[in-house]
């Protein structure tokens, strides 16, 4: 494949400057999970000051629910609460628990964060966590924290090793009795009038631990959960057995509250399902092995346990031992999905219908308790918090990293890192690690006075720009990264630290007057122009995204996957800066084809939406061209990944037939009709 370059294009070639920025040596980290806790905690031991700031009464997270911990069945709490304990001790982390992020803005180097810290109705200054409200409380509510099979005081905290231990009033279910006011008695911690307080924070970077939530299957009436007693959720089952759960660490049956003798687990319940979530969660195996195993040693031979499973991934260091473990202890595994279950009216049993894969038939289990090992979802607020921090997300709906493999812990925006499982499910070694990773990422740059920054950006000319004389701002309205403020009357302005060099405003701007640097509408018409001179009928012109289609065509190269020669691709940063001229352009010199390659929808794209913005314009523009009489096939969008060389083989193959299909006669004749039409157009913009 010939890349295309001209002699034009390189003495429009510009020497660009480093850009610096001043640092913030204060870092943010949101969410105080298991992975949030570890990036906290190396951070502040690196001597960086540190802002946790938790959406719950406590931080903790997840883990801080669970029994025991695989593949070491160590107690979960034990080994996280000293790390919790930790948190609240050092001196250069700051704990803003109960608290929301409401607006983010800046950029690497010097973020300002707007944090609202909710009311506890509690003085937390006051508060020493000795529970002497919450003994006088007469009002009880359905906890929560275990999954609402337990309860909790309308002044209480969510669990005994809560941290901060700082108690919270329910409004929603407080009295007003003032019981808890008479027992707090000198400490005066208790405050009614209490109301939410804005803070504003200044750091230089920010790590997003922000977790996962549990699908419950309200909606999937195959399981019956919802419908019948005795079908409860993995989470609900570890609430179950833990000793300080609901029930004092015994497994019984919510229909009678006697233990059950038969259990089955089921896997993958919403997970590496087509019509719910494709993704693997990861852990589950893992998971319900621990469960397995822990109701196995409880009862011993007192208890029947069954797993069905799709497929056993025990793939980390000690997992295929555990596995091995489980086997060893009796546990029945049977490969294959449950089709339906049904319930005894009478003994409240469940009838599970299944099919064995090892058997090659149907067969029926009857359980006195069935658990779902359900998937690992975005947890709730994902989808604003990615608008807040302008950060995008794949198709799973997790928070999506810069790059898969290079770039793993990173997002797109600069200075705004992952940790743990809003990046994707993963367990407890891995969102440590992920977290002390993001630490190390982020004390990069905290540990720099200044920050150097790519100088591939958009400049306004401000000479151009309709915002002057009429309102426009569609730069600020197209940019992903809110990096252009368009004051009413005045030119727009990039903030240059903020910008990502995706070039979507360069495209969409009507007057043309943004240009992107090192990516200038001077050098890709110069490359355009380059790449047609010769035979440009039986030439396909191709834009190619640099993180996604470009290095998918490079993939096809290195894989020696053979393809006709007939492509000439021209890089651009983002399919975004794809501009309408650029496709009319090259028709106008004849063209066969062009191609517009770009990431995959609807969220792999490396500048949040860029591919949706050219979507957009793109599909205007065929429709247009149409009309003018270009067949369709001449002019193709299509989405390839960095991954996927076979596909980008496959598509030039095609287009290619289709191209000869054609014939350069009638994209001859397509090009005369059409030539003088563009060239009006181009005449109108001088």
């Amino acid at each position: 494949m010939r890349w295309q370059t001209s002699e034009n294009s390189l003495l429009l070639l510009q020497e660009l400057q480093t850009i610096e920025v001043p640092v913030t040596n204060k870092a943010l980290v949101l969410g105080g999970g298991i992975a949030g806790i570890s990036a906290a905690l190396d951070l502040a031991d690196m001597g960086f000051k540190v802002y946790l700031v938790e959406r719950s009464e406590s931080i903790g997270g997840h883990m801080a629910q669970l029994d025991k911990t695989f593949p070491t069945l160590d107690c979960s709490i034990c080994i996280e609460g000293p790390k919790m304990v930790d948190v609240s001790r050092h001196r250069n982390i700051e704990i803003l628990s109960y608290a929301d992020i409401l607006s983010v803005e800046g950029f690497v180097g010097n973020f300002k964060v707007k944090v609202r810290k909710n009311p506890r109705y509690i003085i937390a200054d006051n508060c020493t966590g000795c529970g002497e409200c919450r003994d006088v409380c007469p009002i009880e509510f359905p906890n929560e924290w275990d999954l609402n099979m337990g309860i909790r005081k309308a002044i209480s905290v969510p669990f005994d090793q809560a941290v901060p231990l700082i108690y919270t009033i329910n409004m929603d279910h407080c009295i007003e009795c003032y019981k808890c006011v008479d027992a707090c008695g000198a400490r005066q911690a208790i405050n009614f009038d209490q109301k939410p307080e804005e803070i504003e924070l200044e750091v230089g970077t920010i790590i997003v631990s922000t977790g996962f939530d549990i699908y419950i299957p309200y909606d999937n009436s195959l399981y019956g959960y919802g419908r019948f007693d005795n079908v409860i959720t993995a989470l609900e089952f570890e609430r179950l057995i833990l000793a300080a759960g609901p029930t004092g660490g015994k497994v019984v049956r919510a229909s009678d509250g006697e233990k059950p003798h038969s259990v089955v687990f089921i896997q993958c319940v919403g997970s590496r399902d087509v019509n719910k979530y494709e993704y693997c969660s990861g852990f589950c195996c893992m998971y319900s092995l621990k469960n397995s195993i822990l109701l196995k040693e409880k009862y011993k031979d007192d208890v029947e346990v069954y797993i069905l499973y799709m497929d056993m991934r025990t793939h980390f260091k000690g997992y295929e031992e555990f596995y091995r473990r489980a086997r060893e202890l009796g546990i029945n595994f049977i490969r294959g999905r449950a089709s339906r279950i049904l319930e005894d009216p009478k003994t409240k049993n469940l009838i599970v219908h299944a099919e064995d894969m090892t058997l090659g038939g149907p067969i029926e289990l009857e359980a006195e308790l069935v658990v779902l090992s359900t998937a690992a979802i975005p947890s709730k607020g994902t989808d604003e918090m990615a608008r807040i921090l302008s950060v995008t997300r794949g198709g799973d709906g997790f928070f999506m990293e810069s790059h898969p493999k290079l770039k793993p812990l990173d997002t797109p925006v600069d200075g705004i890192l992952l940790a743990g499982a809003c990046q994707g499910p993963k367990d407890i070694p891995y969102s440590v690690s992920q977290g002390s990773g993001a630490a190390s990422r982020a004390a990069t740059i905290l540990s720099k006075p200044t920050w150097e920054i790519e100088p591939i950006i958009a400049v306004v000319t401000p000479d151009k720009c309709r915002n002057v004389k009429v309102k426009c701002g569609i730069c600020s309205q197209r940019c992903p990264y809110g990096a252009i403020k368009a004051p009413e009357g005045q030119p727009a302005e990039v903030v240059t630290a903020m910008c990502h060099g995706c070039g979507t405003c360069v495209a969409e701007c009507p007057a043309d007057a943004i240009t992107q640097m090192h990516f200038t509408d001077a050098q890709i018409f110069a490359q355009i122009r380059a790449a047609l001179e010769e035979n440009p009928e039986g030439k396909i012109l191709a834009f190619l995204c640099n993180w996604c289609s470009y290095a998918g065509a490079d993939l096809a190269g290195t894989s020696r996957f053979e393809y006709p020669p007939t492509i000439r691709p021209i890089r651009v940063m983002c399919s975004g800066r794809v501009d309408r001229d650029f496709v009319m352009e090259a028709f106008r010199l004849g063209a066969g084809m062009v191609l517009v390659g770009a990431c995959h929808l609807p969220y792999d794209c490396h500048y949040i939406s860029g591919n949706w913005k050219m979507k957009a314009r793109m599909e205007a523009l065929a429709g247009m061209l149409e009309k003018l009489g270009l067949s369709k096939e001449r002019f193709r969008v299509d989405y390839v990944s960095a991954a996927e060389g076979l596909k980008f083989q496959e598509l030039i193959k095609e287009m290619t037939e289709q191209m000869q299909i054609l014939g350069k006669d009638k994209i001859k004749a397509e090009n005369e009709r059409l030539k003088p039409i563009l060239e009006k157009m181009f005449a109108r913009k001088k």
